[in-house]
């Protein structure tokens, strides 16, 4: 199959970031070499920002043989980012894990900040089986607009830090756990039944889900702070 056989099988929404505030974005998993192509040729021809999210490193070197530097790759993420935009100057948003095995999430959702143009303050392995190791950095914290908040097994840090900040949370459930942690699972019902009000849950493992509603909610302040 050509990249003319299957142009029918592909349609960027490229307005959409003057709809809604958020861009499109190319969810990879699944897609075939030649959808893929396709994309890139419209990217490429249009000198064209575009974010790559489950990018698998086949992928990335298929199309980095047909488009050299077209993207740029980030093996942890599992992302790539063409034709990066300028990053703004201030720092709005925290990234936060429990543990090292919550990196690959956070660091989906600090390139998808990075997408849009925004530095993020990353911290990371401050679980609460450790709890001084949160405490050192609250007053850091407590200067964000937006914390995400990244855990699995029973997910309880962003319900620590929903007690202790101001700002806007928006808590991830992660994969990351024995048995009973049942591939997050777990981890979403607890954050789900957290006892601290106002946290905004998203789906398991999406970071990139927690970063576009770090986004919206951003959009909403006014430029001063953007």
């Amino acid at each position: 199959m050509n990249d003319q056989d299957n142009k029918g099988e592909v349609i960027l929404d490229l307005a959409r970031e003057n709809r809604t505030g958020l861009a499109e974005a190319v969810f990879c998993n699944g897609k075939s070499q030649s959808q893929l192509e396709t994309i890139c040729n419209q990217v490429d021809a249009d000198k064209r920002s575009m974010l790559f999210t489950r990018f698998d490193s086949s992928q990335f070197s298929f199309l980095d043989q047909k488009f050299p530097g077209l993207i740029n790759y980030d093996s942890v993420s599992q992302t790539g980012i063409s034709h990066p935009r300028e990053m703004k100057s201030d720092t709005h948003v925290a990234v936060i894990t429990g543990g090292s095995s919550d990196v690959p999430v956070a660091r989906e959702a600090t390139k998808t900040l990075e997408y849009y143009g925004q530095p993020a303050l990353v911290i990371d392995d401050v679980g609460v089986a450790g709890l001084w190791r949160l405490v050192d950095r609250v007053k850091d914290i407590e200067q964000m607009k937006v914390a995400i908040c990244i855990a699995g097994m029973d997910a309880a840090l962003p319900t620590v830090l929903g007690g202790l900040i101001p700002c806007s949370i928006i808590a991830v459930p992660t994969s990351v756990g024995y048995g009973m942690a049942k591939n997050g699972e777990t981890a979403l019902r607890s954050l789900l039944v957290s006892c601290a009000p106002g946290l905004t849950v998203v789906n398991i493992d999406n970071g990139y889900g927690a970063a576009c509603a770090a986004i919206r909610l951003l959009n909403q302040l006014n430029d001063e702070v953007m």
